[in-house]
């Protein structure tokens, strides 16, 4: 019993308009920056986004102060370095939590920026900025970094890049310290929660070696690729020691300009049947990666909304989810590891499915390695990637009209790996389906966007004594937009949105007979509007609600949390698994997801 648990612990541990308001987006997201209104004596404002905290030992951490630096003339600059070195006057050298820190003050005028943060090339952080008040906002961001316990444990080069442009409209200058907090392991570790908490990253521990898979040094902007279109591939070489035995492809994406609302843009059809100068291609995006030209997976990316889309006044002080942590994406290759366990270059491959500018992407490859040989060898047993298969429902005339838009794609592959733990065959399945209903109404002047992700994974681990080890993980992103735009009086217009947004996940691990589960409902419901007059925000209103629900075994934790203009109205938290508020959690559920509730 006491091997079989082993096993399983190994296992686990924008602009939403259409054609008349398109272009008022853009003006508007200038004008609400530009013209925020005075205050006077005020505090800075704390900003947050609504997630589970990191379950920490007890131990008392070993922080250190890597960077602070103040990003004021930096668009377009090389990034900002620091020198990194691991702790040493530790009283204990064997952590078992490493937490990253970004804390971050901004005060004056400003845009939302993306930013990245790099340890020698491997990307630890992607994120947006949130942007600023005339008294200033505090905003920080706390990311379990104990995956890359191996690159920690070096000499590195920390690399941030944090593109903004300061001017006399736009002042606000990000003022930032990174902190590395490591947290020695407790005596005992057996925590079940423990274990299940694991689920998030899919391991028991971290990977012997990690290698970036990012752009190289010296450059200027960030570390990562930049897709421009549909066709542009970005190439990575890389290789790996010939004594690997697993290998996992981290994949960050982030999407900008014309797709930063990539599920709102409308089908190149509708855009050419009206004259129109707007971002198409149709909301359908995806990301594909290959090796050698060969495909091993995609990323569906989950619809991140920065700080400063659709209204910014929606995300003040809660952001969207994902916006202050982008989620990376993991892909099984172990699979492939027989064809590039020869010592050889190898490329890995990236780009964008119906893609415009500009798609950031790059990739962290953890590689585990058996310490008892100087060699694997493996063999690619079965591959198969199907096409995508698309499906498109166009029904419009002039500017209304209805768009339906299906696709699904499946990859496979098996193959085994002999090391000194025997022979292992890894089946890595992906499986994918979408679908999204898009209405134009109201002369174009009116969007609607109902929007559905589904992204799956499963890897088995056939073992030597015949245990097979799974993990399976079973996304959804759902997503509804509404938009109107209503010319008024005066030279004015109101704009009203309405947005309902989710992460769920499902994830599940097994090795024989012992099995662990854990799963993440995080749904958020925002709507507000703005009176906008000669270019400028004369009033505006902001509303949003949060239900956050984790379950992990005896790990539980529920939030259910809402806002108006900066104020808190309501912030239930439950820590506990045995006497969660029922009735709190089913009227969250129902009052905050009218649209699709049978998703939940």
């Amino acid at each position: 019993m006491a091997s079989l648990l082993n096993l399983l612990l190994f296992l686990l541990l924008q602009p939403l308009f259409s054609t008349a308001n398109v272009y008022k987006l853009n003006q508007l997201r200038s004008d609400l920056i530009s013209n925020p209104t005075p205050l006077n004596d005020t505090p800075p404002t704390l900003y947050f986004e609504v997630t589970k905290p990191i379950k920490l030992p007890k131990t008392k951490p070993c922080s250190q102060l890597i960077l602070q630096h103040d990003f004021a003339y930096t668009y377009g600059k090389p990034p900002v370095f620091a020198n990194y070195t691991p702790p040493s006057d530790c009283p204990s050298q064997n952590f078992s939590k490493i937490v990253l820190e970004w804390r971050a003050t901004s005060k004056g005028r400003q845009f939302d920026r993306i930013f990245g943060v790099w340890l020698s090339g491997v990307e630890l952080l992607r994120s947006c900025t949130a942007e600023p008040r005339p008294n200033g906002i505090v905003w920080s961001v706390e990311k379990d970094i104990t995956r890359y316990y191996s690159l920690l444990q070096k000499n590195q080069t920390l690399a941030v890049y944090l593109g903004n442009l300061i001017d006399k409209t736009y002042t606000g200058v990000y003022h930032v310290n990174i902190r590395f907090h490591f947290y020695p392991a407790e005596a005992s570790l057996h925590s079940y929660d423990q274990n299940v908490d694991n689920l998030a990253s899919g391991y028991h521990s971290w990977a012997d070696l990690i290698l970036p898979i990012s752009r190289n040094l010296p450059l200027n902007d960030g570390l990562w690729f930049e897709i421009e279109n549909s066709t542009d591939t970005k190439l990575k070489e890389f290789v790996i020691p010939q004594n690997a035995y697993r290998a996992v492809l981290e994949v960050y994406v982030s999407f900008h300009e014309n797709d930063e609302s990539w599920y709102a843009n409308p089908t190149n059809e509708y855009i050419a049947a009206n004259n129109l100068s707007l971002p198409g291609n149709g909301p359908f995006r995806e990301v594909v990666v290959s090796i050698d030209d060969q495909i091993v997976g995609a990323v569906w990316p989950f619809t991140v909304i920065f700080t400063g889309g659709v209204n910014p006044l929606l995300w003040r002080p809660i952001t969207a989810i994902g916006s202050y942590n982008l989620p990376s994406y993991d892909i099984e290759i172990t699979p492939f590891l027989g064809n590039i366990l020869d010592g050889k270059s190898h490329k890995i491959g990236f780009n964008v499915t119906n893609a415009l500018n500009v798609w950031y992407i790059d990739a962290n490859l953890h590689i585990w390695l058996d310490k008892q040989s100087k060699r694997t060898e493996g063999q690619l047993v079965k591959h198969a990637s199907l096409p995508l298969v698309v499906s498109l429902v166009s029904d419009f005339k002039g500017l209304n009209g209805t768009f339906i838009t299906r696709t699904s794609r499946s990859v496979s592959s098996t193959g085994w790996v002999k090391s000194s733990n025997g022979n292992v065959t890894t089946q890595s399945v992906q499986e994918f389906y979408y679908g999204n209903t898009m209405v134009m109404g109201s002369n174009g002047n009116v969007q609607i966007v109902n929007q559905n992700i589904h992204f799956n994974d499963t890897v088995h681990s056939k073992l030597p004594s015949s245990i097979v080890q799974s993990l399976t993980s079973h996304k959804t992103f759902p997503l509804y937009l509404y938009t109107d735009y209503l010319e008024q009086k005066n030279n004015s217009y109101l704009l009203v949105t309405n947005i309902s947004l989710g992460f769920i996940e499902k994830k599940t691990a097994s090795a024989g007979s012992q099995f662990l589960k854990s799963s993440l409902k995080n749904l958020q419901n925002a709507e507000g509007n703005m009176v906008v007059k000669d270019h400028l925000v004369v009033s505006g209103v902001g509303n949003t609600q949060q239900v956050y629900i984790y379950h992990g075994g005896k790990s539980c934790y529920f939030r259910n949390i809402s806002s108006s203009n900066y104020t808190i109205l309501y912030d239930k938290v439950v820590n506990t698994c045995n006497n969660k508020p029922k009735s709190d959690w089913d009227f969250g559920l129902s009052r905050l997801w009218p649209f699709g509730a049978g998703i939940i």
